[in-house]
Protein backbone atom coordinates (compact mmCIF):
# COMPACT_ATOMS: atom_id res chain seq x y z
CA UNK A 1 0.00 0.00 0.00
CA UNK A 2 0.96 3.01 -0.74
CA UNK A 3 1.99 5.77 1.95
CA UNK A 4 -0.49 9.24 2.09
CA UNK A 5 2.40 11.21 0.77
CA UNK A 6 2.93 9.10 -1.68
CA UNK A 7 -0.38 8.43 -3.28
CA UNK A 8 -1.02 12.14 -3.02
CA UNK A 9 1.75 12.54 -5.55
CA UNK A 10 0.91 10.10 -7.46
CA UNK A 11 -2.81 11.53 -7.72
CA UNK A 12 -1.29 14.45 -8.43
CA UNK A 13 0.71 13.00 -11.67
CA UNK A 14 -2.35 11.20 -12.64
CA UNK A 15 -4.19 14.58 -12.64
CA UNK A 16 -0.74 16.72 -14.52
CA UNK A 17 -0.06 14.57 -16.93
CA UNK A 18 -4.14 14.45 -18.27
CA UNK A 19 -4.47 17.93 -18.13
CA UNK A 20 -1.25 18.54 -20.13
CA UNK A 21 -2.12 16.07 -22.47
CA UNK A 22 -5.93 17.82 -22.57
CA UNK A 23 -4.46 21.43 -23.00
CA UNK A 24 -1.53 20.95 -25.16
CA UNK A 25 -3.92 18.84 -27.45
CA UNK A 26 -6.29 21.47 -27.69
CA UNK A 27 -3.90 24.37 -27.63
CA UNK A 28 -1.96 22.87 -30.48
CA UNK A 29 -5.07 22.22 -33.04
CA UNK A 30 -6.02 26.03 -32.63
CA UNK A 31 -2.63 27.75 -32.96
CA UNK A 32 -1.46 25.39 -35.46
CA UNK A 33 -4.73 26.55 -37.16
CA UNK A 34 -4.19 30.22 -36.64
CA UNK A 35 -0.52 28.98 -38.18
CA UNK A 36 -1.17 27.95 -41.55
CA UNK A 37 -3.09 30.94 -41.96
CA UNK A 38 -1.03 33.83 -40.78
CA UNK A 39 2.66 32.32 -41.55
CA UNK A 40 3.54 34.31 -44.54
CA UNK A 41 3.25 37.59 -42.04
CA UNK A 42 4.79 36.35 -39.49
CA UNK A 43 7.98 35.85 -40.65
CA UNK A 44 9.68 35.82 -36.97
CA UNK A 45 6.34 33.46 -35.83
CA UNK A 46 6.53 36.26 -32.74
CA UNK A 47 2.82 35.79 -32.81
CA UNK A 48 2.50 32.00 -33.23
CA UNK A 49 5.55 31.79 -30.94
CA UNK A 50 3.43 33.80 -28.13
CA UNK A 51 0.40 32.00 -28.84
CA UNK A 52 1.86 28.55 -28.25
CA UNK A 53 3.85 29.63 -25.20
CA UNK A 54 0.53 30.76 -24.17
CA UNK A 55 -0.61 27.35 -24.46
CA UNK A 56 2.87 26.76 -21.36
CA UNK A 57 0.70 29.19 -19.19
CA UNK A 58 -2.23 27.44 -19.25
CA UNK A 59 -0.56 24.04 -19.21
CA UNK A 60 1.12 25.47 -16.01
CA UNK A 61 -2.46 26.95 -14.78
CA UNK A 62 -4.48 23.57 -15.17
CA UNK A 63 -2.26 22.34 -11.82
CA UNK A 64 -3.80 23.63 -8.90
CA UNK A 65 -0.48 22.62 -6.53
CA UNK A 66 1.65 24.68 -8.90
CA UNK A 67 1.89 28.14 -8.25
CA UNK A 68 3.89 31.00 -10.35
CA UNK A 69 5.52 34.37 -9.63
CA UNK A 70 7.12 36.70 -11.73
CA UNK A 71 9.12 39.05 -9.66
CA UNK A 72 9.86 42.45 -10.75
CA UNK A 73 11.25 44.51 -11.48
CA UNK A 74 10.95 44.16 -15.20
CA UNK A 75 12.76 45.84 -18.13
CA UNK A 76 10.50 47.75 -19.36
CA UNK A 77 11.55 47.14 -23.23
CA UNK A 78 14.22 44.47 -23.86
CA UNK A 79 17.00 45.82 -26.08
CA UNK A 80 16.89 45.77 -30.01
CA UNK A 81 18.94 42.68 -29.68
CA UNK A 82 19.04 40.71 -26.88
CA UNK A 83 20.04 37.26 -25.65
CA UNK A 84 18.10 35.85 -22.29
CA UNK A 85 19.73 33.18 -20.45
CA UNK A 86 18.57 31.38 -17.38
CA UNK A 87 19.97 29.13 -15.13
CA UNK A 88 17.92 25.07 -15.23
CA UNK A 89 16.80 23.16 -12.92
CA UNK A 90 13.83 21.55 -14.37
CA UNK A 91 12.20 20.45 -17.29
CA UNK A 92 9.63 23.02 -16.37
CA UNK A 93 11.39 25.97 -16.71
CA UNK A 94 10.92 27.20 -20.31
CA UNK A 95 7.29 26.56 -19.03
CA UNK A 96 7.44 29.18 -16.15
CA UNK A 97 9.71 31.52 -18.42
CA UNK A 98 6.80 31.84 -20.95
CA UNK A 99 4.88 33.86 -18.08
CA UNK A 100 7.85 36.26 -18.98
CA UNK A 101 5.78 39.20 -20.93
CA UNK A 102 7.84 38.94 -24.41
CA UNK A 103 8.15 36.55 -27.21
CA UNK A 104 11.61 35.00 -27.09
CA UNK A 105 12.33 31.62 -28.94
CA UNK A 106 14.30 29.07 -27.00
CA UNK A 107 17.06 26.98 -27.88
CA UNK A 108 15.97 22.93 -26.59
CA UNK A 109 17.35 19.92 -27.21
CA UNK A 110 15.65 18.26 -30.25
CA UNK A 111 14.47 15.47 -28.48
CA UNK A 112 11.93 17.31 -26.81
CA UNK A 113 10.35 18.70 -30.56
CA UNK A 114 9.15 15.25 -30.86
CA UNK A 115 7.07 15.14 -28.12
CA UNK A 116 3.28 14.99 -29.48
CA UNK A 117 1.61 18.04 -29.02
CA UNK A 118 3.91 19.98 -26.96
CA UNK A 119 7.18 19.65 -28.87
CA UNK A 120 4.99 19.99 -32.01
CA UNK A 121 4.06 23.35 -30.67
CA UNK A 122 7.66 24.56 -30.19
CA UNK A 123 8.79 23.40 -33.60
CA UNK A 124 6.02 25.97 -35.36
CA UNK A 125 6.90 28.42 -32.63
CA UNK A 126 10.13 28.66 -34.47
CA UNK A 127 11.87 27.41 -31.25
CA UNK A 128 15.42 26.03 -32.16
CA UNK A 129 16.21 21.96 -31.62
CA UNK A 130 20.07 21.35 -30.88
CA UNK A 131 21.56 17.78 -30.80
CA UNK A 132 23.61 17.24 -27.94
CA UNK A 133 27.79 16.39 -28.97
CA UNK A 134 26.99 17.15 -32.60
CA UNK A 135 29.23 20.12 -34.08
CA UNK A 136 26.96 20.38 -37.01
CA UNK A 137 23.75 20.73 -35.15
CA UNK A 138 25.13 23.20 -32.82
CA UNK A 139 26.70 25.36 -35.89
CA UNK A 140 23.29 25.31 -37.15
CA UNK A 141 21.83 26.00 -34.24
CA UNK A 142 23.51 29.50 -33.42
CA UNK A 143 23.64 30.68 -36.89
CA UNK A 144 19.62 30.40 -36.50
CA UNK A 145 19.86 32.12 -32.88
CA UNK A 146 22.38 34.88 -34.33
CA UNK A 147 19.49 35.73 -37.69
CA UNK A 148 16.42 35.66 -34.26
CA UNK A 149 18.71 38.31 -32.71
CA UNK A 150 19.41 40.47 -36.25
CA UNK A 151 15.83 40.53 -36.59
CA UNK A 152 15.04 41.95 -33.28
CA UNK A 153 13.62 38.51 -31.69
CA UNK A 154 15.23 37.73 -28.26
CA UNK A 155 16.64 34.37 -27.86
CA UNK A 156 16.59 32.18 -24.68
CA UNK A 157 19.65 30.17 -23.92
CA UNK A 158 20.36 28.31 -20.95
CA UNK A 159 24.25 28.25 -20.30
CA UNK A 160 24.44 25.85 -18.17
CA UNK A 161 23.86 22.97 -21.26
CA UNK A 162 21.51 20.36 -18.83
CA UNK A 163 19.46 20.71 -15.66
CA UNK A 164 21.30 21.20 -12.64
CA UNK A 165 20.53 18.61 -9.83
CA UNK A 166 21.56 20.45 -6.65
CA UNK A 167 21.66 23.79 -5.58
CA UNK A 168 24.76 25.49 -7.38
CA UNK A 169 25.16 26.11 -10.74
CA UNK A 170 26.84 24.04 -12.96
CA UNK A 171 29.57 25.62 -15.54
CA UNK A 172 28.56 27.83 -17.94
CA UNK A 173 29.37 27.28 -21.23
CA UNK A 174 30.44 29.81 -23.68
CA UNK A 175 28.13 29.73 -26.79
CA UNK A 176 25.53 32.33 -25.56
CA UNK A 177 28.23 34.90 -24.44
CA UNK A 178 30.14 34.54 -28.04
CA UNK A 179 27.09 34.72 -29.66
CA UNK A 180 26.70 37.96 -27.72
CA UNK A 181 29.55 39.46 -28.53
CA UNK A 182 30.11 38.61 -32.32
CA UNK A 183 26.34 39.91 -32.65
CA UNK A 184 26.69 43.48 -30.57
CA UNK A 185 24.02 42.18 -28.26
CA UNK A 186 22.60 42.89 -24.66
CA UNK A 187 22.80 40.04 -22.54
CA UNK A 188 19.46 39.65 -20.02
CA UNK A 189 20.26 37.57 -16.85
CA UNK A 190 16.91 35.56 -15.76
CA UNK A 191 16.89 32.99 -12.50
CA UNK A 192 13.97 30.77 -11.82
CA UNK A 193 13.42 28.76 -8.77
CA UNK A 194 11.14 26.44 -6.87
CA UNK A 195 10.84 24.35 -10.41
CA UNK A 196 12.92 21.78 -9.14
CA UNK A 197 10.15 21.05 -6.44
CA UNK A 198 7.36 21.41 -8.65
CA UNK A 199 9.06 18.77 -11.45
CA UNK A 200 11.91 16.93 -9.76
CA UNK A 201 15.01 15.60 -12.40
CA UNK A 202 14.44 11.71 -13.02
CA UNK A 203 11.09 11.35 -11.06
CA UNK A 204 7.75 11.24 -12.96
CA UNK A 205 6.02 12.51 -10.27
CA UNK A 206 4.89 16.31 -9.78
CA UNK A 207 4.69 17.61 -6.13
CA UNK A 208 3.10 20.95 -4.76
CA UNK A 209 5.55 24.01 -5.10
CA UNK A 210 5.81 27.79 -5.63
CA UNK A 211 7.77 28.62 -8.61
CA UNK A 212 9.16 32.34 -9.45
CA UNK A 213 11.15 33.97 -11.99
CA UNK A 214 13.18 36.81 -11.87
CA UNK A 215 15.37 39.04 -14.45
CA UNK A 216 18.37 41.62 -13.87
CA UNK A 217 19.12 44.30 -16.26
CA UNK A 218 20.45 44.15 -19.51
CA UNK A 219 23.95 44.29 -20.02
CA UNK A 220 25.40 45.83 -22.70
CA UNK A 221 28.15 43.76 -25.10
CA UNK A 222 29.22 47.05 -26.89
CA UNK A 223 33.08 47.76 -27.50
CA UNK A 224 33.69 43.73 -26.47
CA UNK A 225 35.74 40.81 -27.93
CA UNK A 226 35.79 37.60 -27.83
CA UNK A 227 38.34 38.21 -25.64
CA UNK A 228 36.24 39.92 -23.17
CA UNK A 229 34.11 36.60 -22.95
CA UNK A 230 35.63 35.18 -19.66
CA UNK A 231 35.02 38.47 -18.26
CA UNK A 232 31.65 38.70 -19.66
CA UNK A 233 30.58 35.26 -18.31
CA UNK A 234 31.21 35.49 -14.66
CA UNK A 235 29.55 38.75 -14.58
CA UNK A 236 26.35 37.00 -15.75
CA UNK A 237 27.14 34.37 -13.52
CA UNK A 238 27.17 36.50 -10.56
CA UNK A 239 23.74 37.99 -11.14
CA UNK A 240 22.22 35.19 -11.75
CA UNK A 241 23.68 34.03 -8.32
CA UNK A 242 22.17 37.43 -7.11
CA UNK A 243 19.03 36.71 -8.62
CA UNK A 244 18.21 33.10 -7.41
CA UNK A 245 19.53 34.39 -3.79
CA UNK A 246 16.69 37.68 -4.02
CA UNK A 247 14.08 34.60 -4.96
CA UNK A 248 14.55 31.99 -3.66
CA UNK A 249 12.63 32.88 -0.27
CA UNK A 250 9.60 33.00 -2.18
CA UNK A 251 9.55 29.98 -3.51
CA UNK A 252 7.86 28.05 -0.88
CA UNK A 253 5.33 25.53 -1.69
Amino acid sequence: MLSAPLAMRTLLAIWTWLAFAVVSAIGFILVGTVFLVIWPFDKNRRFTGRAIHTVGVLMIRAVPAWRVRVEGPLPQTLPERCICVSNHVSNLDPFLLAFLPWEMKFLAKSVLFRIPFVGWGIGIAGDIPLVRGSARSIKRAMERCANYVRGGMPVLIFPEGTRSTSSELLPFKDGAFRLAILERAHVLPLAVVGTERALPKNDWRPAPAQAVVAAGTPISTEGMTLSDLPALKERVRGEIEQLRARIRPLAKP
